[in-house]
């Protein structure tokens, strides 16, 4: 896979991530959700915080607002590890399963940087009551203290455990409650990709230089 096609993947998701974002961001009340199927919902939320919503004040002694603020630094810092892995990868010709792998993630990544770096300083606060303005004069927050937009939600099983189950009898019972978004999707994406076709991400020597010619001759086509 080249440089060009990486780019221009991650590119796509980009777009696509950033404008489904905006649109939820400035089309929904805060957990406003519209039904497509009975499996799949439109919700709108917010993450300040790591994966399924959690916080670093969570579990250390220090305020949410630092909590946030060493996240969102840990993440540009992840997304420049990343980024160097990426073209790592492309400059020693690895092989094409790494390549798209490792770029779903860059991209991933960098989608939900955005929103911790910048969508604090250019949206005002989302609530039940009006939706949120882009480029508010009363944004919400400020530099890094973003909050990432998720709205997919996949309730495959939405139901009520029966009376005669033992402590959970008459009690809700959903299956895949996390709400995600696009960002989230190309990560998973890669990391899919990297865990059911490792042997061909991560070939031994003797394979790294067939793939080298294989990729080689792909590109002088």
């Amino acid at each position: 896979m080249s440089l060009k096609k990486s780019l221009l993947l991650i590119a796509v998701i980009l777009i696509i991530d950033q404008i489904s974002k905006i649109y939820i961001k400035t089309h929904f009340h805060y957990q406003e959700s519209v039904e497509v199927f009975s499996w799949f919902k439109i919700l709108f939320i917010e993450n300040s915080g790591a994966a399924w919503g959690a916080k670093l004040s969570d579990f250390l002694p220090i305020s949410e607002s630092s909590g946030k603020l060493i996240l969102t630094v840990f993440r540009l810092f992840a997304v420049v590890g990343i980024g160097y892995w990426l073209y790592d990868t492309i400059r020693k010709k690895s092989s094409r399963i790494l390549i798209l792998a490792v770029s779903l993630i860059f991209a991933g990544a960098l989608g939900n940087i955005l929103d911790s770096v910048f969508y604090g300083t250019i949206f005002n606060e989302s609530n039940g009551r009006e939706v949120a303005t882009l480029f508010s004069d009363e944004p919400y927050g400020g530099l890094f203290y973003g909050r990432v937009v998720d709205m997919l939600h996949f309730p495959i099983i939405d139901t009520v455990w029966p009376d005669w189950v033992p402590y959970f009898g008459g009690k809700s019972f959903s299956f895949f409650d996390p709400v995600f978004n696009v960002a989230d999707t190309a990560i998973s994406t890669g990391v899919g990709i990297l865990l059911v076709f490792s042997k061909k991400a991560f070939p031994k020597k003797e394979e790294e230089q067939r793939f080298s010619e294989e990729n080689q001759v792909l590109e002088n086509e």
